[in-house]
């Protein structure tokens, strides 16, 4: 029994230790390619993060209250200029309407009849057969009796420019990118009930500090990288705001981009490279990495360092702003420092390499 036991006890050790991490079994080091930091880089531009935008776009609301009686598009859906969007209930708007038109009958009748009497005195003051002042006293009639058809009319306009916010339209063909409300929802005055965006063209909205925004005029070609494709893109300076009051000390750039044929949607995330002259160069001490190596967990930002007992050390560093395939460095990288470009294999922390 003694020989059974043993080896019992050794299977069991045996299969606890199958629990212990991987890098410890780990007996071949890694191969890996290094590069020490980079600084005091004179980059030939400035760059700076922003949003892809339709150059058209609108939410749509209504100036009436009333009941959403019906949405007659769906989100994503392309529509063309003039397309019935959404109805509000107008049922109040049409009897209003009714009432308008009823006035202006009214109106018209009473026109109409003084219209008889006034041509009628005309006829008879030129045969000396009425007096001036029956004639004034039938002038005045004749003008009131048209005032009062006239402003009737204006009534019926006003109504019937109301329609037009019961029947929400396309102000122009594009896109419905958002639908703020349901069927059956109560509809308030000034509250979207609609978003339309354009697909005629695109334009970036950047945010540029205040240390290079003296540097971006009008007119000026750009170049766009959307990050979710790595493409660029060419565009072109069309507005520069002056003044960052309301937008957090950063100043409003918008760009409007070439043609091209990557599918470009709003929304999406892009960095502006902006050109400088070389007489603008200004020697900053900054600390950059290729943007491919950083990889995320949550909201943080690591790379792999290597120690000096050749072990990759997982590396948590605070990230500032993209210098077209680089990144700067705030923190957690210092000058001089070697960090890991590339391996021949999975890396994690504690484990072993080798450098190339």
């Amino acid at each position: 029994m003694k020989k059974i036991f043993i080896p019992i006890i050794a299977l069991l050790v045996a299969s606890c230790g199958g629990d212990k991490p991987a890098e410890v079994k780990q007996s071949n080091p890694i191969a890996v390619t290094v590069s020490a930091v980079t600084e005091n880089n004179n980059e030939p531009f400035v760059t700076a993060s922003g949003t892809i935008e339709a150059e058209n776009s609108a939410n749509l609301s209504t100036r009436m209250m009333g009941h959403v009686t019906k949405i007659h598009v769906k989100v994503g859906q392309k529509v063309s200029q003039g397309q019935l969007l959404v109805s509000v209930n107008n049922a109040d708007l049409q009897a209003k309407k009714a009432q308008v038109d009823a006035s202006i009958m009214q109106a018209q009748a009473a026109f109409n009849n003084t219209k008889k009497d006034y041509d009628r005195f005309v006829n008879l003051f030129a045969q000396q057969s009425a007096s001036q002042k029956e004639l004034d006293d039938m002038t005045a009639r004749y003008e009131m009796a048209k005032a009062n058809l006239d402003a009737a009319k204006q009534m019926r306009n006003e109504v019937v420019a109301q329609f037009a916010y019961v029947n929400l339209t396309a102000p122009f063909s594009g896109v419905v990118t958002n639908t703020f409300v349901k069927e059956g929802d109560m509809a308030n005055p000034g509250m979207p009930l609609i978003s339309v965006e354009g697909a005629s063209g695109y334009q970036v909205t950047a945010r540029v500090s205040e240390n290079d925004i003296a540097q971006i005029q009008n007119g000026m070609t750009v170049t766009v990288l959307l990050k979710s494709k790595n493409t660029e893109i060419k565009g072109k300076v069309a507005e520069v705001s002056l003044s960052s009051k309301n937008t957090g000390g950063q100043y409003l750039v918008k760009i409007n981009l070439d043609k091209t044929d990557a599918k470009i949607l709003p929304g999406m995330y892009t960095t502006v490279k902006f050109p400088i002259e070389k007489t603008a160069k200004v020697t900053t001490d900054k600390i950059l990495i290729p943007t491919e190596i950083i990889f995320t967990n949550g909201d943080l930002k690591g790379i792999y360092t290597v120690s000096q007992q050749n072990t990759a050390v997982l590396r948590w560093i605070r990230l500032g702003r993209t210098f077209g395939n680089q990144t700067e460095v705030l923190s957690g990288l210092n000058a001089n420092e070697k960090y890991i470009l590339s391996a021949d294999g999975k890396l994690f922390n504690g484990a072993k390499v080798t450098v190339k």
